[in-house]
């Protein structure tokens, strides 16, 4: 049996924690070093897992290949949090044809994340 288990690597990892936690109620689970600065930090976001590893000399400037999607109950609702928790609104959401309302958002980092909610 195989699971995927997304990991972003930042620059500012309590920066990027603390978007997670305040936007979809992310719950640290572990963090490593147990004493000092964390270089791992493990996230619950619902059933899923999210990982965030500091690495100070991440640059920000090289596009992301990666895309993380997001279901949530009410994605008009979360989206006027993304800028509060400081992250950044593309654009509206928008109703697409396979039965999900869908918004486009960057994470403090400008990882792009879609929100979505199955209609």
């Amino acid at each position: 049996m195989a699971s995927v288990h997304p990991i972003i690597v930042t620059p500012d990892l309590p920066r990027l924690r603390s978007f997670y936690e305040r936007l979809l109620g992310a719950v640290e689970t572990r963090s490593f070093p147990d004493d000092g600065p964390a270089f791992f930090v493990g996230l619950k976001v619902g059933d899923s897992e999210l990982g965030l590893v500091g690495e100070a000399a991440a640059d920000l400037s090289v596009p992301s290949r990666i895309l993380l999607s997001v279901r949530v109950d009410d994605v008009d609702g979360l989206l006027e949090e993304v800028e509060a928790a400081g992250g950044r609104v593309l654009g509206p959401s928008n109703d697409m044809p396979w039965s999900e309302r869908v918004a486009h958002v960057h994470d403090p980092d400008g990882n792009m994340v879609n929100l979505t909610q199955i209609l």
